[in-house]
């Protein structure tokens, strides 16, 4: 029986969960030798999320490689797809080919009515997992925020606080805003105040020229 073996890890998740593609193959590899698959081919996405399946080569080329008969070997679900969209229509195409998923921490196997049941209910699950792992991250963001907190890079106007977490205004950005602002209200195009501001002595929070770009996004963000 040939077995395909495939990897995938991103950045974060290799320095957190330390599931490696070194570990994920040994033991993917350990699994064939005690069940006697031979390993066809081993293939790997590094450093790539599992939102989407379709940028990940290293899975197509797993999943073309996948022939009647053999099976497709994952350390976990979350390291085949990240949906339960994407995981089952993986599993109904290793179906169609007559293919086995195992997934090793999950200890599935789809040969049987069972495993495939297990196989669904988890996918299900980890979804959901992730799905309030996301509203709590956002809530915590809201609530930093509504404190005036900063929640990620300081927004024009604004300057971070002695303590280091609190935002405060920023008089000189908050003038600047304010100028913007009145040259947009007399009709000068984005080019235009950005000349007008290098008149003024504006510059940027890099000390240089403020571009038409630039301008466009503190009118958007104001």
């Amino acid at each position: 029986m040939k077995a395909i073996i495939y990897l995938r890890v991103s950045t974060s998740n290799q320095a957190i969960d330390g599931v490696s593609l070194e570990m994920q193959e040994s033991k993917a590899r350990a699994w064939c030798e005690l069940n006697d698959y031979e390993v066809k081919g081993v293939f790997t996405d590094a450093g790539i999320s599992g939102k989407s399946t379709h940028n990940r080569i290293g899975l197509q080329d797993a999943l073309n490689a996948c022939e009647n008969g053999g099976a497709l070997i994952v350390y976990s679900l979350s390291r085949l797809a990240r949906s339960t969209k994407d995981t089952i229509e993986i599993a109904d195409t290793l179906q169609t080919k007559g293919v086995d998923l195992v997934s090793l921490s999950e200890k599935i196997d789809t040969t049987t009515a069972a495993g495939k049941m297990v196989f669904r209910m988890l996918a299900v699950l980890s979804e959901f997992e992730r799905d309030q792992v996301s509203e709590r991250t956002s809530a915590a963001l809201q609530h930093k925020k509504a404190n005036g907190e900063r929640t990620g890079s300081i927004p024009y106007g604004k300057s971070l606080d002695n303590d280091n977490v609190h935002l405060v205004e920023n008089t000189v950005e908050t003038a600047l805003i304010k100028a913007v602002k009145g040259f947009k209200a007399l009709g000068l195009s984005l080019r235009k105040i950005a000349a007008k501001l290098f008149e003024l002595g504006f510059k940027n929070r890099r000390g240089s020229e403020f571009n038409a770009q630039t301008i466009k996004n503190i009118l958007l963000a104001n």
